[in-house]
């Protein structure tokens, strides 16, 4: 009996373990706008954000975090999205915020998306990094995922970097290390910038536009407490806080590589004309290929 009990708490905690790592969007979730255009399906398992003519949507975490590991799966707006944005992102309040961005722009029919990146820290952006992806994002969901931690602040989709923002204080950049962000997400109509910088508008026919969420996960997460002013960290089921100091290693850091070469379309680190006085400090560090 001893070794069934055993196997029994072990199966315990392996769904206790599952159960935190796939918490439903009610417990983890506000819709924040849109006017019912947002909607949980699935007993909490579903996330939907709808655009029409009228309104776009938008949700946000409940908690506050001070670093962490997250993953959220998205299937981005079929057919015509042309106008469209669906963003991801991590942001802090005041008017010198930090901000790691996922933005999804939209395409007409046939052409590829673009993934568009971008690291605000104390009010400070303009860190563009775009890509097309290997992948039909529309056909089936992906998890698209953020690792920050006080070293780097990795972007990842299907586990593999694409985007790597390294700690470069050193060089006099502020680093995103003292603000506490919640997660975000909203699809919202841009059609003065997001298709071919403004030139392909929203066809409103097509409306309503609709993105779908699922498997949020944030088991590796320093929750912030605004009461106390600190931040408690949570570790997945082998009790490790290697996250914290995670980097790439030489396997991770060829397959950036590989995606930097074959699916960056742009990069502010190698736009001389935008920058023609010599590039920001940190991109002598963030430059992979």
């Amino acid at each position: 009996m001893a070794s069934s009990s055993s196997k029994m708490l072990i199966i315990l905690m392996v769904v206790g373990s599952f159960v935190l790592a796939s918490a439903n969007f009610y417990q983890n979730f506000d819709i924040t706008w849109g006017d019912g255009r947002a909607q949980i399906l699935n007993n909490g398992e579903l996330l939907t954000l709808s655009l029409d003519k009228g309104s776009g949507s938008g949700f946000q975490s409940k908690n506050e975090y001070l670093f962490g590991k997250i993953d959220m799966q998205l299937k981005l707006v079929p057919g015509n999205s042309a106008g469209t944005v669906t963003a991801y992102y991590l942001k802090s309040a005041g008017s010198a915020w930090d901000e790691i961005d996922f933005e999804f722009l939209g395409n007409l029919s046939g052409d590829p998306y673009t993934l568009h990146t971008n690291v605000f820290s104390q009010g400070k952006g303009n860190r563009e990094q775009q890509f097309h992806l290997w992948f039909d994002p529309i056909a089936d969901f992906h998890t698209y995922s953020i690792l920050w931690n006080p070293q780097n602040i990795i972007f990842y989709v299907d586990g593999t970097p694409i985007r790597e923002f390294k700690n470069t204080e050193s060089l006099g950049v502020a680093y995103l290390k003292s603000q506490p962000m919640r997660i975000y997400s909203s699809l919202w109509n841009a059609d003065d910038w997001a298709t071919r910088g403004g030139l392909i508008k929203t066809d409103w026919s097509q409306a309503p536009f609709t993105a779908s969420y699922r498997n949020y996960n944030a088991v590796d997460v320093c929750v912030w407490s605004s009461s106390s002013g600190s931040s408690s960290c949570n570790s997945n089921s082998d009790n490790s806080d290697s996250w914290l100091s995670e980097q790439l290693d030489n396997t991770s850091q060829q397959k950036l590589n590989w995606v930097q070469k074959n699916y960056m379309i742009y990069d502010y680190c190698k736009d001389s004309k935008r920058f023609p006085q010599g590039f920001p400090p940190e991109c002598a560090v963030n430059n992979a290929s």
